[in-house]
């Protein structure tokens, strides 16, 4: 497959909100205003749709949001789309977008993770447009660790860049990171997670290359085994490998490990040079831990899998760009992912 990427992001160009899934609150919506006029001050134009309610779980009825989204994504004067945040039910839109016009038009910037991850998945193995699974828009002013990248930076990047992030070494920068208290905060309490690790019983060092794919579990598990989240199209005629990476957002330990069964039964992980597990808050069950629902699902696929990563709803983001490849080092000196826009 064929992997587009859109043109650079720079300053002056629009860029659009929606909710796609869940909208935002009342309570909530100075977070909401902070954030676009954090993008304005970094000289973006924004422009925000209708579908914003966040009086239920969902932000419209699904024909309004798919519209709404659709018509960011085919409108030449929008160059990244960035919603709020996740949600719980995006998976509706899946059967009212367009994939076909989504791979005829210039690709645009789709950025979020979590619920969001149900749209980006399918849209890159479906179009062949490179998506970026990092922070949402609510979480945008956030400042971030060195050794990581803002979505903002990467999304500058042309096709062919290549870049390298890793666990940052700070630990803390502020406890003052409530923005549902303090709407203007821009600095995360960074609590000391340490390294990668690895789960699997392999040794030696880790360097394997593959191309980019996956997302949050819980709703990329109700995707597996359909063609929207076919990864044999990502490694193509070739049987290239791909890299997956994976983040649990809150269920636990025996959710996690039936829904990653599920996933590997219908073949997301075929051809998997490695798999990078997102660290999470989500609670263990009373005989099987996170780690440990990992293992029982995905063990037996015989290939590195390294945790603790920064690629889940547990800050810092370290964001990712389905499709394009990456290069995994793991060894005891030194630990990064690298990715290359081809």
């Amino acid at each position: 497959m064929d992997i587009r990427y859109p043109r650079p992001l720079c300053a002056g160009d629009l860029i659009g909100v929606t909710s796609p899934s869940s909208g935002v609150a009342a309570l909530l919506r100075p977070r909401l205003d902070f954030a676009i006029h954090s993008l304005e001050d970094r000289g973006f134009r924004v422009v925000v749709g209708e579908c914003m309610d966040g009086a239920t779980h969902i932000s419209a009825p699904v024909k309004q949001r798919a519209a709404e989204f659709m018509g960011m994504l085919l409108d030449p004067q929008v160059r990244a789309i960035v919603p709020p945040w996740g949600g719980e039910t995006a998976i509706d839109l899946i059967a009212h977008l367009d994939f076909n016009a989504i791979a005829a038009v210039d690709p645009t910037w789709i950025v979020g993770y979590s619920d969001i991850s149900t749209l980006l998945t399918p849209i890159t193995l479906l179009s062949g447009m490179a998506t970026i699974h990092g922070s949402n828009l609510m979480d945008t002013p956030y400042t971030t660790p060195a050794s990581l990248m803002h979505w903002l930076q990467i999304a500058s990047h042309p096709a062919g860049a290549s870049f390298r992030q890793s666990s940052p070494d700070v630990h803390r920068l502020n406890d003052r990171d409530d923005w549902s208290a303090h709407p203007d905060v821009t600095e995360h309490a960074w609590n000391g997670h340490g390294r990668w690790v690895r789960l699997d019983d392999g040794t030696g060092p880790v360097d394997v290359t593959g191309r980019l794919i996956g997302g949050c579990i819980e709703t990329l598990a109700y995707l597996a085994g359909t063609r929207y989240a076919d990864t044999s199209r990502l490694r193509g005629e070739t049987d290239a490998a791909t890299l997956v990476y994976l983040e649990a957002a809150g269920d636990e330990a025996t959710a996690i490990c039936r829904a990653l069964h599920g996933m590997r039964l219908a073949g997301f992980f075929d051809g998997a040079a490695a798999v990078l597990v997102g660290r999470t808050a989500a609670k263990d069950s009373p005989t099987l831990t996170q780690s440990e629902a990992v293992l029982d699902a995905l063990g037996e696929l015989g290939v590195p899998i390294i945790g603790n990563v920064e690629c889940g709803h547990v800050p810092p983001q370290l964001p990712i760009v389905n499709g394009a490849i990456g290069r995994l080092v793991c060894t005891d000196s030194d630990q990064y992912l690298q990715q290359t826009l081809l």
